[in-house]
């Protein structure tokens, strides 16, 4: 069994995480740019990465799909109206439509208790960077992308500290860039690569949209 060194420990915490995410992100700078984090752990990194584009920065809502018989194990994601399912999971096409309906209406509940808006910043022919603190399979980030993609965006780039060789594989294909600082093998689950890695509260992420940098141009998506 391989055995994870210290010397893969490679940030402190999130802070220090995305502020080295960010020297990889910064030639994507511009003023069509928008950073879209996937809660609650992808919030402190898209929080100091919009600060650093100086872009705006929203949530992304996405939450994993759970095997009936063992909820904590994921089968897939769901994103607004896009739903990933693993294909050797066997779980029956009921369960996996009443738990997309379910999860889409807990998503749009939470984006509006942690923003204050019933809809999202606009895409629409943005340069759309899409965080989170670290990836694992990719299934929930690959219903992030292809719910962002029906947006028309100008550009598709996701931004992580940490990405496994499997996900990379499956995710640049249908992004515009994948930007990484570190694809371990083997991948251990995403904590594994943080000194300092805490649950977040629902309160420090509306703390951090609080002080983030307004849009320019808050339009909603219709």
């Amino acid at each position: 069994m391989a055995i994870l060194s210290l010397a893969a420990m490679y940030f402190t915490d999130r802070n220090d995480a995305a502020i080295q995410l960010a020297k990889l992100v910064s030639a994507h700078a511009g003023p069509q740019t928008l950073v879209l984090a996937i809660p609650r752990g992808g919030v402190p990194i898209g929080y100091t990465l919009a600060n650093r584009l100086k872009a705006p920065f929203d949530l992304l809502m996405a939450k994993k799909i759970g095997h009936p018989q063992d909820p904590e194990y994921a089968i897939g994601a769901v994103c607004d109206n896009e739903i990933v399912v693993d294909t050797d999971s066997a779980a029956p096409l009921e369960y996996l439509a009443q738990q997309q309906a379910k999860i889409k209406r807990e998503l749009k509940d939470r984006y509006t208790r942690l923003t204050g808006r019933e809809k999202a910043l606009s895409t629409h022919q943005k340069k759309v960077i899409i965080v989170d603190d670290g990836i694992a399979t990719g299934r929930t980030m690959m219903a992030a992308i292809r719910a962002i993609r029906k947006q028309l965006p100008a550009a598709l780039i996701v931004a992580v500290p940490v990405c496994s060789t499997e996900a990379a594989a499956r995710l640049r294909p249908v992004v515009d860039e994948l930007i990484s600082c570190h694809y371990p093998e083997p991948f251990i689950g995403v904590g594994r690569f943080y000194w300092d890695f805490p649950q977040l509260t629902d309160q420090e992420v509306i703390s951090m949209l609080c002080s983030s940098i307004p849009a320019n141009h808050p339009t909603a998506i219709e």
